[in-house]
């Protein structure tokens, strides 16, 4: 099995999760952050690194793109245009405002994403979303 495989199948073990803001785990509750953690855990047997406590707002009352800014850290950044299934998509709401959404696609138009006021679910990748793609990371082999 390739890590996008595994990628793929950890995210839809988390379908049905509810939307927890800053939980991460399974079946109890998560945010996307969370669910990106969770699988994580799963995957690499650690947290890639500490999180601190954010608040709802963070994005709009923060500074810089720490989303983008951890995944360069541990992941491996490509084009937009290349994403595939088993990577990480990160989504900026309004230019110039950090990216603060996160998702793992799961086929060419189709992708896991713990949404507020919902759950873990499996969305259609839409235009209205795929036009708020800021980057698109590959997760690292296992070692």
């Amino acid at each position: 099995m390739t890590i996008a495989t595994d990628v793929v199948a950890e995210a839809r073990r988390w379908i049905g999760t509810p939307y927890r803001h800053g939980g991460s785990t399974l079946q109890v509750g998560c945010d996307c952050l969370g669910l990106v953690r969770g699988i994580w855990r799963t995957l690499y047997g650690c947290e890639p690194e500490a999180i601190p406590v954010y608040s709802a707002d963070w994005a709009e009352a923060g500074r810089g793109d720490p989303l983008v800014q951890a995944a360069r850290r541990h992941m491996a950044e490509k084009p937009v245009q290349d994403v595939v299934t088993g990577d990480l998509i990160l989504f900026r709401w309004r230019d110039g405002m950090a990216a603060k959404h996160l998702g793992i696609v799961t086929g060419e138009e189709r992708f896991i994403h713990a949404y507020e006021g919902h759950r873990v679910m499996e969305s259609a990748l839409v235009p209205q979303w795929r036009k708020r793609i800021a980057a698109v990371f590959a997760f690292p082999a296992r070692r």
